[in-house]
């Protein structure tokens, strides 16, 4: 068995791909923002807004790092996870990682006016601010990044399908 590691932007499909694929896979589903918002008994806009965003990074690295350690998971990582040097080299070394790529104005379509919810998103302009912080994450997604699987005009189901028929044309046992 092996950790699967799900990355991308928010709204990529990260959590509902990730749960419909353990499914079919038997896996463990686990959601990183939501292992550090039960722990922290708080929101991650509270967090952020409580104790900044360093203090979430923080968190987030040490779930991460928790979680890469366990056998027959799919995880979703948060959409800033492989802004830390030390995270993109413990997902490369032990995970499988899949990156879900979307395009901005489906991320947009996806997400909406979310900044309450989404702290990264209390801009101006949430289309230019996804345009922006995404072309800065690509090449770190791309980085650890096994496999990409384009979202953009996807249903979930043909995703995960691509998931895994691209995992059985490599040879990568999922069980």
């Amino acid at each position: 068995m092996m950790t699967i590691a799900l990355v991308g932007f928010m709204g990529s499909g990260k959590t509902t791909i990730g749960r419909n694929l353990a499914r079919r896979t038997g896996y463990r589903f686990v959601d990183i923002d939501s292992v550090i918002e039960d722990r922290a008994g708080r929101s991650i806009a509270e967090i952020f807004e409580a104790e900044g965003e360093a203090a979430f990074r923080g968190s987030e690295a040490d779930v991460l790092a928790e979680l890469l350690g366990e056998d027959g998971v799919v995880l979703s990582c948060g959409g800033g996870v492989v802004i830390s040097e030390a995270n993109r080299a413990l997902l490369k070394n032990a995970a499988t990682v899949v990156y879900l790529k979307t395009e901005p104005l489906e991320i947009f379509k996806r997400v909406g006016d979310t900044g309450d919810k989404r702290p990264l998103l209390k801009a101006g302009d949430p289309l230019t601010e996804i345009e922006r912080l995404l072309a800065g994450r690509e090449p770190l997604y791309l980085e650890v990044a096994d496999m990409t699987v384009e979202t953009t005009d996807k249903e979930i189901d043909a995703v995960v399908d691509e998931i895994l028929n691209e995992f059985k044309v490599r040879g990568w046992a999922i069980d």
